[in-house]
């Protein structure tokens, strides 16, 4: 069925799976601000969505958009597809991890299985791209790994990150030019009840650093 599908549809698909790991049902605004695109397109699109046969997604008034069998397994098809790229990219052709989700995306839509499961081989089956995301498997089962926002830690726990949200190039700069990269463990030193502000110990770095709350928001640990 995805032949017949436009990478605006997949996009969509792809969102809504985004969105609906934090909230089983997903709202058109959510969307709408996600894809930075107006509410009354959001609407006609998944309408669309739901009146296609089968349908890919379920659509309740009030209640919001939750994806079908058949839409996730699209979602995943295209996230599998997504964080290969992403991955290929930095460790085989050297992009900076800032980079490759921009480009990721531009190719996503338009690479074969065929060139998927090439890239899949010459990394070695990867688990996670460079963000630390999971990587759908062959048969589009997502990995679970439970993590912690780095946020709610305080002073005297220990942890490894696992991932870093991947929509802030800026952001991922920041982190990178302070090693804070997914396998670095980091202990909390200190924390400010005030403002949020954690103080870092970071793993191979001789001084402290103090990060807030828009930054350890983004941030996934797995707890020591």
């Amino acid at each position: 069925m995805r032949a017949t599908l436009t990478h605006a549809i997949e996009d969509y698909l792809k969102i809504i799976y985004d969105l609906s790991v934090i909230d089983a049902w997903v709202s058109t605004s959510q969307i709408a601000k996600a894809l930075e695109v107006k509410p009354a397109s959001v609407t006609g699109m998944i309408q669309k969505l739901a009146a296609v046969t089968p349908p890919l997604v379920e659509y309740r008034k009030h209640y919001g958009v939750i994806l079908t069998p058949e839409g996730e397994r699209v979602a995943l098809e295209i996230i599998r597809h997504h964080r290969l790229l992403e991955t290929f990219l930095h460790e085989t052709l050297g992009f900076d991890w800032d980079a490759v989700h921009a480009e990721a995306d531009r190719l996503e839509h338009v690479i074969s299985e065929e060139f998927e499961e090439r890239i899949a081989q010459v990394l070695g089956d990867p688990t996670h791209d460079p963000h630390g995301d999971p990587i759908p498997d062959r048969d589009l089962q997502m990995p679970v790994h439970a993590t912690t926002c780095l946020s709610e830690l305080r002073v005297g726990q220990q942890a490894r990150i696992e991932r870093v949200r991947n929509d802030n190039c800026e952001l991922l700069r920041y982190l990178s030019e302070r090693g804070l990269l997914p396998g670095v463990e980091i202990s909390i030193l200190d924390y400010s009840p005030f403002d949020d502000n954690l103080y870092l110990q970071v793993q191979g770095r001789p001084e402290s650093i103090v990060l807030g709350p828009r930054i350890t928001g983004q941030i996934f640990v797995e707890l020591k």
